[in-house]
């Protein structure tokens, strides 16, 4: 069954959600605010990973031959995890754990053996779901049914997010926005790299607002069926 999702953004008032800038103009409201949400697991885009938590060079397998299947594998039971999508299994991890969590990853069926090979070796969850690139519906589905998640944090970033909405998985928006202007041509959005023309504007419902911290403001949203 799928979980229920929430994506869970920190961002200026104009919608931008750049790490560096959003660290200026918040302090702990993000993590004050992901806490009383009440999510056992986060979901994070590859280049956000990458960022934050990957090893810099990326894996590169000895055989290449793709997995050509579904799958997946639990490599420990855990209450939680810190999910990580990456469709083509480039990503390289220092450790099992991120956060505290159990790290789990996301990947396509271009996957090769070699690297769920690695992850196994290294104690690291994982779920192909896929042909070409990661079926986020089914994968949700394996999570929740699979790994027992029940409330899961999509916590970007906006590529990530974006696709989430494209889908058509979430279940609530829940944004903490600083005191602060970007400005910035080009920079990333809350929801951004949809590139439907024709895509509809997603309609929402306003179920809370909160200040948080010194000068943000914590917005809940729930979708408009």
């Amino acid at each position: 069954m799928k979980p229920y999702i929430v994506c869970h953004m920190m961002s200026s008032v104009d919608g931008r959600i750049d790490c560096d800038m959003t660290e200026r103009i918040g302090g702990d409201e993000y993590y004050e605010a992901l806490e009383q949400l009440g999510c056992d697991s986060d979901f994070s885009g590859r280049v956000t990973m990458q960022m934050h938590f990957a090893l810099p060079e990326p894996f590169v397998p000895r055989d290449s031959t793709p997995v050509g299947c579904p799958s997946a594998y639990k490599a420990v039971e855990a209450r939680g995890y810190a999910v990580a999508v990456d469709s083509k299994g480039r990503l390289q991890w220092p450790d099992n754990r991120v956060d505290d969590r159990p790290l789990l990853v996301v990947t396509s069926e271009q996957v090769s053996v070699a690297y769920l090979d690695t992850l196994r070796s290294q104690g690291i969850s994982w779920i192909v779901a896929g042909q070409d690139e990661v079926d986020l519906a089914q994968a949700v589905e394996v999570l929740g049914s699979e790994f027992g998640v029940k409330r899961l944090a999509v916590v970007g970033g906006g590529h990530i997010n974006g696709a989430f909405l494209k889908a058509g998985l979430l279940d609530e928006v829940s944004l903490v926005m600083g005191a602060g202007i970007d400005g910035r041509r080009g920079m990333t959005a809350v929801f951004d790299g949809i590139d439907d023309p024709a895509f509809p504007t997603t309609l929402l419902r306003l179920n809370s607002v909160e200040r948080i911290g010194r000068d943000s403001v914590w917005l809940r949203y729930t979708f408009l069926k």
